[in-house]
């Protein structure tokens, strides 16, 4: 269930400044779920925001009464997406844009719990929402990853992308992506022990697809910036 060494997979080169990041396994809080159960579909199967079982079904915890489940969100889940939410509007603030790269790992074969059983799971799996990212993007990062010789699929066996909640569905200039890693590329998955050439390889081909998302957004703003200006001179003639 644990992201193994994601935090020095997806950092290379990225400033600490634009990195946020779970302090805890999501065995304790999961940060990426909704924070209320019925909005949370992965609750079904006890892996709401505080999981209740383990990846094939076992008992992991029992219930938590009100105040023992606000003391865990309290502690870990809020003030995460609090830094998210001021990490988005600090860049808002300053470029009137925000790309929020959300950041996994996934096993090569599936896990009891998961609804897709299929066992062809590409090497990169790329998460995307139909409100927050643009189709460019994700197309984008698709060729990157297939040129590397990757293989790539969209939302398959995950979709989706996190975005924080003050702007989820609401603002278009936050614009958000997943980009899910299979683990045996990387790491051995019986002992976690990274595989050292592949992980190189891998963290700056990541590294290359954030400059490669970075720069298709700045673009994108651009040339909007552009068209904006081009029909307030109109106007103005």
């Amino acid at each position: 269930m644990t992201d193994h060494h994601t935090l020095a997979l997806f950092t290379r080169g990225v400033s600490k400044a634009q990195i946020v990041h779970s302090k805890i396994s999501r065995l304790v809080v999961d940060v990426e779920r909704f924070a209320d159960d019925t909005q949370e579909s992965m609750s079904k199967v006890g892996m709401g925001v505080i999981y209740t079982r383990t990846h094939n079904g076992g008992e992991l915890r029992s219930s938590l009464n009100r105040t023992q489940r606000n003391d865990l969100l309290s502690k870990w889940y809020y003030p995460h997406h609090l830094a998210l939410t001021q990490a988005v509007e600090s860049s808002l603030q300053s470029y009137d844009k925000c790309l929020v790269i959300d950041c996994h790992s996934f096993p090569s074969m599936p896990l009891p719990y998961e609804s897709n059983k299929l066992a062809d799971r590409p090497e990169i799996c790329i998460g995307t929402n139909t409100y927050h990212t643009p189709q460019k993007l994700s197309e984008k990062l698709i060729g990157y990853f297939s040129n590397q010789g990757l293989t790539v699929k969209q939302n398959t066996p995950f979709s989706d992308a996190l975005v924080p909640m003050p702007f989820y569905l609401k603002d278009k200039r936050v614009s958000s992506v997943m980009i899910e890693v299979r683990r045996d590329i990387y790491l051995n998955e019986n002992t976690a022990l990274i595989k050292a050439n592949h992980f190189e390889s891998l963290s700056s081909s990541i590294r290359e697809a954030i400059v490669e998302c970075s720069s298709h957004i700045i673009s994108q703003s651009i040339e909007k910036n552009k068209r904006r200006h081009s029909t307030k001179s109109h106007h103005s003639a």
